[in-house]
């Protein structure tokens, strides 16, 4: 008999709802990560709720418990690829006030950090992601392919190719 992933047996027999474990455990990080992703709070939100709705209805396919996290996880980074590409798709294009001659006034970290957002924000949703996962996440080559269900070699190259992006994006003179 197969176990129920929504939920786990206690020592003495007693029920647990893994599922609700898993929300009050690691929604606040679930969100943090779909907004370092998408840069949006909104749209991180909305993430975050669809992939717990997608997890719910799909909890009977995740066939070992102890990978709970990783699992959703996944879908949480799917659901957001999704959001990247359909943001993409419809793209408003906003006036660019940034190019504005810069005078120094003490708020250089602020200037970089919207830079390097603005950097982001060019990048794929694949290359994206796994920048969010490797460096704001701190998650190993393997345990990034384990959650995008691609190999390691696919994300070296995505990692590779998003880095150099992103270098020739922050050393553009414009």
């Amino acid at each position: 008999m197969r176990a129920d992933p929504g939920h786990m047996t206690l020592v003495g027999g007693g029920k647990v709802d893994a599922f609700g474990a898993l929300t009050t455990r690691h929604l606040d990080q679930a969100y943090r990560l779909a907004w370092a992703i998408l840069g949006n709070d909104q749209e991180a939100q909305d993430a975050t709720q669809d992939a717990l709705t997608v997890a719910w209805r799909e909890r009977r396919k995740l066939r070992d418990p102890d990978k709970l996290e990783a699992w959703f996880s996944r879908i949480l980074v799917n659901k957001c690829r999704d959001l990247l590409r359909t943001r993409a798709r419809s793209r408003i294009q906003p006036l660019d006030l940034a190019r504005q001659p810069w005078v120094p006034d003490g708020t250089e970290a602020t200037v970089n950090r919207d830079e390097l957002g603005r950097a982001l924000e060019s990048l794929n949703p694949d290359q994206r992601i796994v920048v969010v996962l490797r460096f704001w996440a701190d998650l190993t080559i393997d345990d990034i392919a384990e959650r995008l269900g691609v190999p390691s070699g696919t994300v070296k190259s995505r990692l590779h190719n998003s880095l150099h992006a992103l270098r020739a994006t922050l050393e553009d003179p414009r």
